[in-house]
């Protein structure tokens, strides 16, 4: 009788190691190619961008994030428009999943510095400032901006930025959602924006609006004919927009200025050839004296005091829950006969 044990092949135990050897260099393999891929895209979108006539410069270009990462990172960022606004970065660094390419994240981890051709530089800080762009093989990806408490600091001789500081500023763009051959769906695209607790300067038109308090905004509408915002030239990429006729519909938002409360909305909305907005905008306000009072106490030297100190009186009638109509036309913005100030400009 034999009662030596069974001796088990080795190889068994060698078998799963060797699995995820090959699994391992597959996937490593792959994230090379993916990495590879992603840095010619990048660089052929930047020299399309040089080649249209935007400045584009950065330093410290690198490739990290292996094995389920894909990571870009570079420093001292600046992206100059033709029409000389710029965005830099003294730190960027862009972010997908290896399994899933098709969104990205963006973190400025340093802030930002906002250039205003002819206005100067504002800083921008925050607790967090990210943007995030999935939908890559749509025809219009759907892009999502997030600043958490940002704060603007305009930088020497600067044009001292309305707003010093928010909780919350988001913006968010999409496809336009609408049934399949509306006319113009495929060329539109859907637009969210809210500014949560802003804070205004000192004398500025935002602190006299809240009266001290804070303004809160939110705003979607639909920009028709949104191919055209790819061109740019020396005006900005609004100029083409405009000039082929683009508008914005479909506009709806609230506001919150101090006391004063208000819902908006229009039906249409285009913009001069000087950028400036054009059309009604159509207000339901909650104490809306006590807003275009603080704006005519405002010492901003864009704000018409004289008239808007006449709308604040002319509100007067209406009580506190008043219907309101401000118009843009010829560059200003009119509440009846009075005009308050510029009209808001897109370049």
């Amino acid at each position: 009788m034999n009662d030596t044990p069974p001796r088990h092949k080795r190889s068994g135990l060698f078998a799963p190691i060797g699995l995820f050897l090959i699994a391992l260099i597959a996937w490593s393999v792959w994230w090379f190619v993916l990495a590879g891929q992603v840095r010619d895209r990048l660089d052929a979108r930047i020299e399309g961008l040089r080649a249209s006539g935007w400045d584009v410069a950065y330093s410290g270009l690198n490739t990290t994030g292996w094995p389920f990462r894909v990571r870009i990172g570079a420093e001292n960022v600046r992206v100059t428009a033709p029409s000389g606004h710029a965005l830099a970065a003294p730190d960027l660094a862009a972010e997908a999943n290896a399994w899933d390419p098709n969104k990205w994240v963006l973190v400025a981890g340093d802030g930002l510095v906002l250039t205003r051709a002819g206005k100067g530089d504002v800083a921008i800080n925050g607790r967090v400032i990210r943007a995030s762009v999935s939908g890559l093989t749509q025809r219009w990806p759907n892009v999502a901006l997030e600043l958490i408490e940002p704060r603007f600091t305009s930088q020497r001789d600067a044009e001292v930025f309305p707003i010093s500081r928010a909780e919350r500023i988001e913006a968010y763009l999409r496809p336009h959602l609408a049934p399949a051959g509306t006319p113009g769906v495929e060329s539109s695209v859907d637009v969210l924006f809210r500014l949560i607790d802003a804070e205004g300067r000192p004398g500025g038109p935002v602190e006299g609006m809240a009266r001290n308090g804070k303004l809160t905004l939110q705003i979607e509408t639909v920009i028709e004919d949104a191919d055209r915002l790819q061109g740019a030239d020396a005006a900005g990429v609004f100029s083409a927009w405009t000039r082929a006729g683009g508008r914005f519909t479909n506009v709806r938002g609230e506001v919150s200025a101090g006391e004063s409360r208000a819902t908006l909305s229009s039906d249409v909305l285009s913009a001069r050839p000087d950028g400036r907005l054009e059309g009604t905008l159509a207000l339901n306000a909650q104490r809306p004296m006590a807003a275009i009072a603080g704006l005519a106490g405002s010492r901003d030297g864009a704000v018409d005091r004289a008239g808007a100190a006449g709308a604040a009186a002319s509100t007067v009638e209406g009580g506190e829950d008043v219907a309101i109509a401000i118009v843009f036309r010829d560059g200003r913005t009119f509440l009846g006969p009075f005009a308050l100030a510029p009209a808001p400009k897109l370049f």
